[in-house]
This record gives structure tokens, C-alpha cells and sequence, in this order.
């Protein structure tokens, strides 16, 4: 699975931490903020304010903050309402789903979409489903990668057809990657779900081996992993004949 890089859609995709250019050394950690000072903070008149007490709320776990968090989305400068996005992931409610969807389906930053998207995937919100397949189909770059990870978070399997259609044609390889992993997470999890003749399922092993032959190292290894996850016979076989050719086997 991706973990970073910079795309010329000029946002910085990152895996590890929604806000890591937030993150200090170990070393030098900060006590936790203090909620009460925080909630009051998300009213505040000042942008730096609210960006903060919002930012704050992506550590901080208060049922408090939800329904301001929620208004925040929809703030006029767009580092709140992706801080606010982020905290949502965070401090997780059904009361947030929708209002998190419609902000999705009309905001015009990247940064404030990938973070909702992060957050629809992190509360694994089921009404998330079909917005985060068309954030896989039409979004930028970043906000692709992270829909592709959230679907695999959602456990959805209505996801594995848009993720293997993405696998296969997405022109970007961090994308592709995010797809492989997972539509190996899904086809694990569900795999008592599935005939094993359905054509879905056989769409997306097919998937997965040919992207044993992607352009990019990473691809092939989401797809590998995912591969030996999943088991079944064809896979491996092609995973031996592929580790082979490339002079991994025991002489």
C-alpha cells in the first residue's frame, strides 16, 4: 500500500497520518490540547483559532465537538474544513455521514476532499459506498488513492468491480497499488461470499495476477501480497513462476 509521494495535483499523499505535517518527533511531543479550551475555540471569530481547536479534535476524542465539527465543514477557509474532515474520522458519528457526503459531492479543494474521503473510510460508513466509488472514477490523483483505500476499509464487496476496473486502468501507479491492497482485504474478507465461478471474482484474481506484470515494484507487490492472502491455486502457481523468473527460488 502507497505510503507517500507528491503528485502534480500539488497535494502531498500521504498514508502514515492524515495531518503529518502536524506530527512531531517522539522526543518532542506536546501534551494532549485541552478539550474545553478546544471546544470553545471552534467557535472562535479567528481562522487560526478554529483551524487549531479543529486540528486539535484529530487527537482528542469529545462527542462535544461533533455538531460544531459537523458546521465547520462548510467553513469559508478550506484548512478548516479539512481539519474538521479529519477530526470527523476521528471522532466517528452517524450524525456526520451525510452532511460529510455532501461536502464531498461539492467542495472544490482536493485537500478538503481527500480528507473527507479518509474520514468516510476510517468511520467505515456504509452510505460513503457510492460516493467513494465515483471519488475512484472522476477525482485528482490524491483523492483516487485514498477513495481506493477507503473502499477496502468499508468491506463492501460491491467495491471489488470499481477497484478492479481502477487496478486495471487507473494511470497512476500509487492508485493501482491502493486498489490491489484492497481488493485483496476484500476478497479475504468476503471470500465466503462469493461463488467461486462469479464472474466478479475472477475479474479481480485476473486483475491482480496481470498487475504482477505492472510497470511499477509496488503495484506487483500490493498484488502479491494480496494474492497469497487470498490462496487459491492459480495464484500462487503464478506467484512461484513469477518469483522464478526473477531468481527468488531455493537452488
Amino acid at each position: 500500500m502507497t505510503i507517500a509521494m507528491t503528485l502534480n495535483d500539488d497535494l502531498t499523499i500521504t498514508e502514515a497520518s492524515p495531518l503529518s505535517s502536524l506530527d512531531l518527533p517522539p522526543e518532542e511531543e506536546n501534551p494532549l490540547p485541552d478539550p474545553d479550551e478546544m471546544l470553545s475555540l471552534l467557535s472562535s471569530e479567528i481562522i487560526l483559532e478554529r483551524m487549531q481547536a479543529a486540528r486539535a479534535f484529530c487527537e482528542l476524542e469529545d462527542q462535544r465537538a461533533i455538531p460544531r465539527l459537523i458546521e465547520l465543514l462548510q467553513d469559508e477557509c478550506p484548512l478548516v474544513r479539512v481539519s474538521a474532515a479529519y477530526a470527523l474520522g476521528r471522532n466517528k458519528s452517524e450524525e456526520a455521514i451525510a452532511p460529510l457526503i455532501a461536502q464531498l459531492n461539492q467542495d472544490w479543494n482536493g485537500y478538503v476532499r481527500k480528507g473527507i474521503v479518509w474520514a468516510l473510510g476510517t468511520c467505515q460508513a456504509t452510505l460513503g459506498l457510492q460516493p467513494l466509488i465515483s471519488a475512484l472514477k472522476y477525482d485528482i490523483t490524491a483523492v483516487r488513492l485514498w477513495a481506493a483505500s477507503a473502499l477496502g476499509q468499508l468491506g463492501d464487496i460491491q467495491a471489488i468491480k470499481p477497484l478492479t476496473e481502477a487496478l486495471t486502468q487507473d494511470p497512476m501507479s500509487a492508485v493501482r497499488g491502493n486498489c490491489a491492497w484492497s481488493l485483496g482485504k476484500l476478497i479475504v474478507q468476503k471470500h465466503r461470499d462469493f461463488d467461486t465461478q462469479d464472474e466478479i471474482y475472477h475479474d479481480a484474481v485476473d486483475a491482480l495476477v496481470n498487475a504482477l506484470d505492472d510497470d511499477d515494484l509496488s503495484v506487483q507487490t500490493d498484488a502479491g501480497d494480496a494474492l497469497r492472502k487470498l490462496g487459491t491455486p492459480r495464484g500462487l502457481k503464478v506467484l512461484d513462476r513469477v518469483e522464478m523468473d526473477q531468481g527468488f527460488c531455493e537452488l
